[in-house]
């Protein structure tokens, strides 16, 4: 008789209903190619979700090793087509969740390795097991010159857009309508294509009241989604800076909502710099995957 398949456990979770699946791998002994991940994530083959969140521990991971003093656990995020990401907002409040569920944390917080860098996450007071996380983003980087001025396109329409990048690149676009986006089946057409050598998330905003907007987003990699959490960040900086806001400034840091299809995000830039945003993270589903699954013929 052959050795048994081994079964690999996974779980399923949501923020702002922006999906992920969950692969516990603490010992990296998994290794997760491309296919794998875009199988895991195939909507009608698959599990489905918008990109994987593999949980490995720092110490033991060539990326986060350099990190593991600072952090326990490593969150190797990857985009539903298997590319490797940098970050993923409401990725990262869903792996504080998933790390709370399985006891793996037990304080009000934990620090995360990401791609970007060490990320914070902080567990409701009144409800940390059920509640909203606040996650830190770090600061946005606004690049001056030739490398702010991008223009974003669908179809015959075209947008002036704000180049800020959260650790990962955005193209924000302010527009009168969410559904001149289109059905945002393909990305965006953003010029000059330079000013973002890997490629680039676009969101596309319009004002709901003081302090309030909403967006629409085509994710690197992913497609349309229902949420971004480093999206959100990302618009939150622009839209602020275009209201003639901004924390180092004034003294005094600032918060909009950020409405996205999958709900709501409170976004607060600090005076520092920082930027925290706050929203949902639920753990819907777990079990094992089906012997084979992650047999990849890459």
């Amino acid at each position: 008789m052959g050795t048994p398949a081994r079964r690999v456990p996974f779980l399923k979770g949501h923020g702002t209903e922006n999906d992920f699946v969950i692969i516990p791998d603490h010992d990296g002994r998994l290794d997760l190619t491309a296919g794998d991940v875009a199988r895991l994530c195939d909507r009608r083959a698959g599990v489905g979700a918008d990109g994987v969140l593999r949980a490995v521990r720092a110490a033991v991971h060539p990326e986060a090793a350099q990190e593991a003093d600072g952090a326990q656990w490593f969150m190797d995020y990857r985009n539903a087509d298997g590319s490797v990401a940098e970050m993923c907002g409401n990725g990262l409040r869903v792996f504080a969740r998933y790390l709370r569920h399985a006891g793996l944390v037990r304080g009000p917080e934990v620090t995360v390795v990401t791609r970007a860098g060490l990320r914070r996450a902080r567990f409701d007071e009144r409800d940390p097991e059920r509640g909203p996380v606040t996650v830190t983003m770090g600061a946005a980087h606004l690049p001056d010159g030739a490398a702010a001025s991008v223009t974003v396109a669908v179809g015959a329409r075209d947008w002036p857009a704000h180049h800020v990048d959260m650790g990962n690149p955005h193209a924000v676009a302010f527009v009168d309508d969410l559904a001149h986006a289109g059905p945002l089946r393909e990305a965006p057409v953003v010029r000059p294509a330079a000013a973002y050598p890997q490629g680039t998330n676009v969101e596309f905003v319009v004002d709901r009241g003081e302090r309030h907007v909403a967006l629409r987003v085509h994710e690197r990699g992913s497609g349309e989604t229902r949420s971004c959490g480093t999206g959100a960040c990302a618009v939150m900086v622009a839209a602020a800076r275009r209201d003639g806001r901004d924390p180092a400034v004034d003294g005094r840091p600032v918060t909009y909502a950020v409405d996205v299809p999958g709900g709501r995000l409170e976004i607060t830039e600090a005076v520092d710099g920082t930027v925290s945003m706050t929203g949902p993270a639920v753990i819907v589903a777990e079990g094992t995957l089906a012997p084979g699954l992650l047999t990849s013929e890459d």
